[in-house]
């Protein structure tokens, strides 16, 4: 089976430096150094294009660029390539979700894939208007998916629900495909809208033991449904010809958390009401020291940074061997990053990827046999 591979659309900036943020707290400085133009995002989407990643993720809140409106500005500007547009439920009605995924399906000839995000933080969803509790908030975002996947079926869909009603909603032209679904949450209550509604699985890189088990509930509740899933992991990436250089860029990251930056990245994910984001806390505990929290699996990221929090750092030989561990527990699909996400798209790209090929693991989605010679965007 070949594994899938997404790269990430860094709306929030990008650097040399990581781009602190999320969850409540806002972007840190560092994401001023690459401001996210559509020329910039575009030069990074083609060259996850060119290296063989089938789709970019973009996220969403108050420390981004609107996903919606920048992903339909920097699909014009690639050929295949396709977008996981993060977006949040709450925030437009489910009818118009629908019209607006399979407008986009049609104007991208078919290069859409939809990030649930129920939102973890009362106070961000407050800002836009939101002032339901977070098990409020996943019991309105299966309502949501209901009405969404009825309109897409074509069907003519009337819901008198918890949180949301509509009447004879229908839509005049069903996508084509329809776009899969992709959703993350470690909560009870984020399994079973999971098991009920979404295509793909995803949680954030807690290392392989933790994802086994979370696998293993999620499949079981899916298939109380009558469903089968995907999984997917979201991870930072850091991979080098040599072990040493990796760990090096590792460091030279970390030498550049200034420590009340840090305190109050913390101080504010403390606060996350986020069952992920407190496991990815668990993982640091705000430290710096242990961060090697599994071979070759570093918990740095997550001293600045809300959400995906750990990173693969290693040689290629070395990432390569980490993805195929994710891989025999069930993971098929991974959702990567790193800074700045330009030049750790080809250092990956040129050097874990032919490696994962080799081993029958990969191949190029677009038929190519290897990836771009050009070294342009590595320092």
């Amino acid at each position: 089976m070949s594994l899938t591979f997404h790269w990430f659309l860094p709306t929030n900036g990008d650097s040399r430096h990581v781009v602190g943020g999320g969850h409540g707290t806002p972007a840190t400085e560092s994401g001023h150094d690459r401001p996210p133009t559509v020329g910039y995002l575009s030069q990074i989407a083609r060259a996850a294009e060119d290296l063989g990643f089938v789709g970019v993720l973009t996220p969403t809140g108050a420390w981004c660029e609107d996903a919606w409106l920048t992903t339909a500005m920097v699909a014009q500007h690639t050929e295949r390539l396709k977008f996981l547009v993060a977006f949040r439920p709450g925030f437009v009605s489910p009818t118009l979700a629908a019209q607006m995924a399979s407008t986009f399906q049609r104007h991208t000839g078919g290069r859409l894939l939809l990030n649930v995000v129920t939102g973890g933080e009362s106070p961000e969803q407050r800002a836009y208007g939101d002032f339901l509790d977070k098990d409020a908030r996943y019991r309105r975002t299966g309502e949501f998916l209901e009405v969404v996947r009825g309109l897409w079926a074509g069907e003519t869909v009337d819901l008198r629900g918890e949180h949301l009603r509509v009447e004879d909603a229908r839509l005049a032209r069903v996508p084509d495909p329809v776009p899969e679904v992709y959703f993350g949450g470690s909560s009870p209550i984020a399994v079973e809208v999971a098991a009920r509604y979404v295509d793909v699985y995803l949680t954030w890189g807690e290392p392989p033991a933790q994802v086994a088990e979370k696998i293993a509930r999620t499949r079981a509740s899916a298939e109380r449904e009558g469903r089968t899933l995907r999984f997917g992991v979201r991870l930072h990436v850091i991979t080098r010809d040599t072990a040493e250089a990796a760990w090096a860029q590792a460091h030279r990251l970390l030498d550049g958390f200034d420590p009340r930056t840090v305190a109050s990245v913390q101080a504010g994910l403390a606060r996350s009401e986020s069952e992920g984001q407190r496991r990815m806390l668990a993982l640091h505990g705000g430290s710096r020291d242990g961060l090697e929290i599994h071979p070759n699996l570093w918990a740095g990221i997550g001293l600045v940074r809300g959400g995906a929090g750990t990173a693969l750092v290693g040689s290629h030989d070395e990432v390569a061997e980490r993805i195929e561990e994710y891989a025999a527990v069930g993971i098929e699909e991974f959702v990567l990053s790193g800074y700045p996400h330009l030049e750790e798209a080809y250092w990956f790209g040129e050097g874990v990827l032919p490696r994962l090929r080799a081993r029958g693991r990969w191949r190029h989605p677009y038929g190519r046999t290897a990836a771009p010679s050009a070294g342009a965007g590595r320092p």
